[in-house]
Parts: C-alpha cells; sequence; structure tokens
C-alpha cells in the first residue's frame, strides 16, 4: 500500500507538545479572567444550517464560508462567535437571565487566502454583554478594563485600548454632510493607520465626491491631539454627536474607577471598526512596540444581536481576540516566557524493582497531592529513561529500589540542579511543591517593555 505523505494544511496552526502547553496556559488565563467578571461560559456548535449562519448574507462572509452539503441538509463551518451567540439567545431567550454575560473560547473557520499570521482556522476569545430592551452605558465603560485586566494577567504591559464612539463619527458626517456616504466614509477612515490621511483624503474625494476642504476638515479632527477638546466645540450643533459625545465622556469617566491607567487608553478618533453592525463604543487594542501588527483585541456596542432571528430588541457590546493570531504574533516577536514549565509531567517515578507496587502506590501518593506524576516502566536502559525526562523537562526525577523501599522513602533529583535527596514521601511531596510554586511563577507573556 503506497504511504500518503504527511501534511497538515494551510493556514491551519498545529503545535508541538511545549508550544500547546504555552498556548493552553493563556487560555486557561483568559477563562479565569472572564469569569472573574461575572462571565459564564458557552460553547456553541462548530456546524450549523447554512441559513442560520448566512441570515445576513453577501459580502465577504459568504465568500469565505465553509459550506457544505450532507444528504438533504446545507451546513456550514461557524466564521466567528458572534452569529452563533445571536442564535442562541434569540432561541434561549425566554430562559436567559439578562443582561446576559458570556464569554466563549472556540475554533472558528474562513476560507480566506492562508499569509503569515493569517489563519483559516484559529481561536477566538469573546465576552459580550447583551440586554434585553437597553443596555447601560457603564457596561461600555467595563470593557476596556477587562481588556487591560486580560493582558496584564497574561504579562503584557506595552499596549494601549483605543476607545471612539460610532454616534460621534455618524453625527460628524451629519454635521459637514457626508451623511449619504457615512458608510462608505466609515470604512475608509478604518483604513487610517494602514494607508495614511493623504491616501484617504484622495479616496474620499475621488471615489465619493467629498469636498476636498471638508475632508481635510474631518481629518484634522480625527488626528487631533486633544479629541475631547477639540469635540467640545461641536456640542449643541447635532443631537446624534451630542449623544456620542456624552457617550464617549461616561466611558472616559469610568475608566479609572474601573482599574485602568492612563497611560493605557486613548480616545482615538480614527477608530471606526468597519463593520456595519457597531453603533455605539468601539474598542480597538494595539501592542505599542508592534503598531504594525494592527489590532490584538477590538469589538464595540451594536443596537441589535439577534435582528435576523427575532422581532425582540436585544443590544450588547463586546470584544474578541484573535487567539491563534496573537499566540503566533507573540513566538514570532519572542515574547513567550519560556522559563514556565510546559513538560506533561512534574515528576518522573523510576522504579527499580521487580515488583512495580511501591512505585504504583507513590505515583498514587503524588497524584493525590496535585503533582502531576509520570510512572515509566518501559524497558529501558537506565540513560534513556534519565534522556527521557530531560527531552520532556520534567523537573523532579525520583529512583524508586530495594534500598530505599526498605527505608520507606524515595531518591528525589532535581533534573535543573541535579540535587538528590533521599526522602519520605511527605518530604519530597513538601520540596516537590515548594519548586513547582518557584519555577511556575510568572506570566505566559514575557514584556520587554
Amino acid at each position: 500500500m503506497a504511504q500518503i505523505k504527511p501534511r497538515t494544511l494551510s493556514g491551519f496552526m498545529e503545535l508541538l507538545p511545549d508550544r500547546q502547553a504555552q498556548f493552553d496556559r493563556m487560555v486557561e488565563i483568559l477563562r479565569r479572567t472572564y469569569s472573574l467578571y461575572g462571565f459564564t461560559g458557552l460553547d456553541t456548535p462548530l456546524i450549523e444550517a447554512s441559513e442560520v449562519l448566512l441570515a445576513k448574507g453577501g459580502g465577504e462572509t459568504e465568500k469565505q464560508i465553509y459550506r457544505f452539503t450532507k444528504g438533504d441538509t446545507d451546513l456550514s463551518l461557524r466564521f466567528d462567535l458572534t452569529v452563533p451567540l445571536a442564535k442562541y439567545v434569540a432561541l434561549h431567550a425566554g430562559e436567559l437571565s439578562f443582561p446576559f454575560r458570556r464569554f466563549q473560547i472556540g475554533k472558528v473557520y474562513r476560507g480566506e487566502r492562508a499569509q503569515r499570521g493569517r489563519f483559516r482556522e484559529f481561536y477566538q476569545a469573546d465576552i459580550d454583554v447583551i440586554g434585553d430592551g437597553k443596555l447601560d452605558i457603564v457596561n461600555e465603560a467595563e470593557i476596556p478594563a477587562i481588556i487591560y485586566k486580560a493582558f496584564t494577567t497574561l504579562g503584557l504591559r506595552r499596549f494601549q485600548i483605543r476607545v471612539n464612539n460610532r454616534k460621534v463619527l455618524n453625527g460628524l458626517f451629519a454635521l459637514l454632510g457626508l451623511e449619504e456616504h457615512a458608510g462608505d466614509v466609515m470604512r475608509t477612515i478604518d483604513k487610517l493607520e494602514k494607508i495614511g490621511p493623504e491616501k484617504v483624503l484622495n479616496i474620499l474625494t475621488e471615489e465619493f465626491a467629498v469636498p476636498a476642504e471638508t475632508g481635510r476638515q474631518l481629518l484634522d479632527l480625527l488626528s487631533t491631539e486633544a479629541p475631547m477638546e477639540a469635540l467640545a466645540a461641536y456640542k449643541g450643533k447635532h443631537a446624534l454627536l451630542d449623544q456620542g459625545i456624552s457617550e464617549l465622556e461616561t466611558v472616559v469617566g469610568c475608566l479609572s474607577a474601573f482599574g485602568v491607567p492612563a497611560d493605557h487608553f486613548k480616545v482615538d478618533l480614527t477608530i471606526a471598526r468597519g463593520l456595519d453592525y457597531y453603533t455605539g463604543t468601539v474598542y480597538e487594542t494595539a501592542m505599542l512596540d508592534h503598531p504594525e501588527i494592527g489590532s490584538i483585541c477590538s469589538g464595540g456596542r451594536y443596537d441589535n444581536l439577534a435582528e435576523y432571528y427575532t422581532n425582540k430588541q436585544l443590544p450588547g457590546v463586546g470584544i474578541s481576540i484573535g487567539l491563534t493570531r496573537l499566540f503566533y504574533v507573540l513566538e514570532e516577536q519572542k515574547y513567550l516566557n519560556e522559563e514556565l514549565l510546559t513538560a506533561p509531567a512534574d515528576v518522573l517515578v523510576l522504579p527499580m524493582t521487580e515488583d512495580l507496587s511501591p512505585a504504583i502506590s507513590l505515583a498514587t501518593a503524588l497524584r493525590e497531592a496535585g503533582i502531576r506524576t509520570q510512572l515509566y516502566t518501559e524497558n529501558k536502559k537506565f540513560k534513556q529513561k534519565i534522556g527521557y525526562a530531560d527531552k520532556l523537562g520534567i523537573p523532579y526525577v525520583i529512583f524508586l529500589g530495594e534500598d530505599e523501599i526498605a527505608q520507606n522513602k524515595a531518591a528525589v533529583k532535581d533534573m535543573t540542579t541535579g540535587e538528590q535527596l533521599t526522602q519520605t514521601v511527605e518530604e519530597a511531596i513538601a520540596r516537590i511543591q515548594a519548586g513547582l510554586a518557584g519555577r511556575n511563577a510568572g506570566t505566559p507573556i514575557r514584556d520587554r517593555g
């Protein structure tokens, strides 16, 4: 039989064990952080009926979706976590308590061209707060605090959360006579950081017939270093603009109380978030030392999450971290903390006698103490057994021979220092636990800032 060459599809990330351990640690920290703010974990199916996922229909989404037929059923792989959430809330609205706060960390699929840092299968880590009819503005102010807590707990220091409000932008467009092209102008502004103000101005004037003077006035306002002061001059000139400024002031005014330091957030009027469904506060988060990477966490407020599934008004606010892409970037830029333990076990027990019962009992005692333990019983040479522990990075090896069994003790070797001590089981457990606490102290990300 001809052998098939093993390969992983382009755009799909497959990690070796030590990297998988680092990735899983980041996922666990995000789970704990989201739970700290009262979010409940949710898991929705990877596969949905195509008509459900494509309720909005059209555009790039339909081009990129993985779609297939099974029997007579038209099915698709989810392309984000927001649409499945909309379906979930619409389906279970009568059983949920509002505001409904959920987090979800899971894989999504997009059939786009695979390239450096862009994946076809990737993890997203989302949080959303969904209201029943109404949702208080304070929820929008809390989101940056969760972003700040999540990234600092992961170990990232040099980042900035950029905040804006779509009502401010739409109000400005209306005031400047750009209301007819509001959506196009919004998407063009969203490209400011990538292509620069001159190219944006050219697009506005040439493609959307925006007067050059109006375009410059808008770009000057959006790029000001004191946005809140600049916006104050526009108060009282347009109702939607006034509402947006008021919401932005509320969000900014709450951030200090929520524990977000002033140097970690910024009002940035150029943040537009090109997606049409955002209606209020919008967020983007950037690594200050790597602006070329773009946003590592983004989202915003939307007025009606589930409008394609129910007549019930369900406003919400949420953010998403592209976790696979973030991990790729952190690895590429050497931000991952290589000193944290990534071994599959804390201890390797090596029986040195034919009777394995004492070694099995010891391994059981270690596991009951919360110490991850492997029992190695393969018929290998001693050097190969030690090499196995060394290659996996297992920090402790316990040798259990006739002398140790007779003394009711164990020979415990610290693989990092080389120190070997013969100890009682209780002493060994205490020593190993203390050593592990020190080696696991630290964060998954080591930010050089």
